[in-house]
């Protein structure tokens, strides 16, 4: 009787194996293999409970399969993985948990979303446990699916603090750092404690959104619970109060810390760099030789923009020829993207075009559309026109760029031009983006924007700025808006940028002389710059102003950046 079970088995495997071989090749020849094949075999093997299948009498093992799957993942070989995927369920490894781990993250990594969905659904009816779920949620953060490991987290009945480090570490990864905190709260609320990795990934999160409320009380949670500053958190610590406008906080820590790790001077030098403090960049990094401490590229990075947001020309090349000559760091594009930064933001075009043209490596977007703010500011249309001729796919802000340009040149056919060639891609300007944090909350802002509940009160204001700012000779530059509209909503298009929105609602929600701290995703533009020095001088108020390249100090009618920037 047994002889003949076996016999029965025997002949199902087969019969499974075939068909489920002839499904997948239909699948791929049709180009239809999402779903299919996982459908058919899930239905197989529950037809076939019955049938106890025993992996070890199969001849093919956990680690052959292990292996075959990990090999797909580094080679993004989907079809071979779909093929496994049904030679699990054939030979009775369908519930093993690590597997079918492995196996989704073979999918998400193709981009086969769909069945890698199905396959969470499959792994929650096994016996699936705690790491495998958490891998899950990991992959699924690591390809920006933030709402399928959302899902995944949320019909966890039990997690750990690997759990809510995933998630939100996987927020921080997808800039969504608001999610983070959010989760973090409930994470405080849980009866999970926090380690250092989460507060390393929230104190990021707070830097990056300006938050220095949440992130000071962050700060004192962890020294409530004595959490050992080690190197990552040194360095968050530096970097989250460099990002929220308290760079002498970030040098208090960085002078209390243990500093054996170039990453916690990378912090320090970055932060000064953001602040425009390039003299006191240069200086710490020359005490990196006196505690030896070896700098790695991102220090010259960050030295290099040091320099470049001081003008600082000559020092930028010495940094630069450093870099090979004693430390033997060969040049990487940041590094080149950060030189021809600084030879555009001085003036030199020729040369910052010299340095393009003969670096080793392509250049990137990024570095061309450096170079094209330059043009801008200096009206260098011709090598404009070749760096606009370099970005691949062209957004809204390149083609501003160089209408700016032709606007600045009074070359009205051009700028029409450009705005038709916008109309005809479908380019829409990439609206400026502010925001405030206030009692802990966060106050977001867009240009033009009108939904705000408050929006009354804040145009109220903005009104009465404008009224004062107009008596001190304060005149709207109207020629950075397109000419396609009268002057006076020129000047109303400016009235509406989210930094003067930003201030407007702080002015209104804060007592007289108390700082207002705005954090903006572009470039702060020259209407704006000089409008909010002179509003600093009406008000007797320091504004913080941190756009996308650095920090902007407005006191008594002057920036710290000195109108360079």
């Amino acid at each position: 009787m047994a002889i003949e079970d076996d016999d029965s088995v025997s002949e199902l495997l087969r019969d499974r194996f075939r068909l489920s071989t002839i499904c997948i090749t239909e699948a791929e020849e049709g180009g239809r293999f999402v779903g299919y094949s996982i459908q058919f075999e899930i239905s197989c093997y529950s037809h076939a409970s019955a049938y106890p299948i025993v992996p070890e009498t199969t001849g093919i093992d956990y680690q052959t399969f292990y292996h075959v799957l990990q090999s797909c993942k580094h080679s993004l070989d989907y079809r071979t993985a779909i093929k496994t995927h049904a030679k699990l369920i054939v030979f009775g490894y369908g519930t093993y948990s690590t597997l079918l781990t492995s196996l989704l993250s073979v999918y998400v990594q193709c981009d086969i979303l769909n069945l890698a969905c199905q396959l969470v659904e499959q792994i929650f009816h096994c016996a699936y446990d705690l790491v495998s779920l958490n891998l899950v949620i990991q992959s699924f953060m690591m390809v920006g699916k933030c709402d399928i490991a959302e899902h995944v987290f949320d019909k966890m009945c039990i997690r750990d603090v690997v759990t809510w480090n995933s998630m939100i570490s996987g927020f921080v990864r997808n800039a969504q750092c608001e999610e983070a905190l959010r989760l973090f709260q409930g994470m405080l609320n849980s009866n999970v404690e926090a380690d250092e990795f989460t507060f390393a990934s929230v104190i990021t999160s707070c830097g990056r959104l300006g938050a220095l409320n949440y992130g000071q009380r962050v700060h004192h949670v962890m020294m409530e619970k004595n959490t050992e500053l080690n190197f990552i958190l040194s360095s968050a610590l530096i970097d989250m109060y460099s990002r929220c406008g308290r760079i002498q906080v970030a040098v208090e820590i960085f002078d209390s810390v243990q500093r054996n790790n170039v990453c916690v001077w990378n912090a320090m030098i970055n932060g000064l760099a953001m602040h425009g403090l390039a003299f006191d960049a240069i200086t710490i990094f020359s005490k990196m030789d006196l505690e030896n401490v070896l700098p790695d590229p991102i220090t010259f990075v960050s030295l290099l923009m040091a320099c470049s947001h001081c003008g600082l020309v000559e020092q930028g090349r010495n940094y630069f020829d450093l870099m090979t000559s004693r430390y033997s760091i060969q040049p990487q594009l940041e590094h080149y993207g950060a030189m021809v930064d600084l030879l555009g933001r001085a003036g030199l075009l020729e040369e910052a075009f010299s340095v393009i043209s003969a670096m080793p490596i392509e250049p990137d977007v990024v570095m061309w559309r450096s170079f094209l703010s330059a043009c801008r500011i200096y009206r260098k249309l011709e090598l404009g026109e070749v760096a606009i001729a370099n970005v691949c796919h062209p957004r809204s802000g390149d083609y501003v760029l160089i209408s700016n340009i032709y606007c600045s040149l009074r070359r009205w056919d051009s700028v029409e031009g450009v705005r038709e060639v916008m109309k005809k891609k479908g380019v829409r300007k990439k609206n400026g983006k502010s925001w405030l944090e206030l009692m802990g909350v966060i106050h977001q802002f867009k240009a033009g924007d009108r939904s705000h509940p408050e929006m009354k009160e804040i145009h109220r204001v903005l009104e009465g700025l404008n009224h004062m700012v107009k008596l001190k000779g304060f005149n709207p530059m109207t020629d950075l808006v397109l000419m396609d509209v009268s002057e006076e909503e020129k000047e109303e298009n400016l009235n509406c940028h989210s930094e003067k929105l930003a201030l407007a609602y702080g002015i209104l929600k804060t007592s007289p002389g108390i700082e207002i701290r705005i954090s903006k995703n572009l470039r702060i533009c020259y209407d704006c710059h000089c409008w909010i020095k002179i509003v600093s001088k009406i008000i007797s108020r320091v504004i913080i102003v941190r756009d996308r390249v650095r920090f902007h100090h407005f006191e008594g009618g002057i920036c710290s950046c000195g109108d360079y920037w």
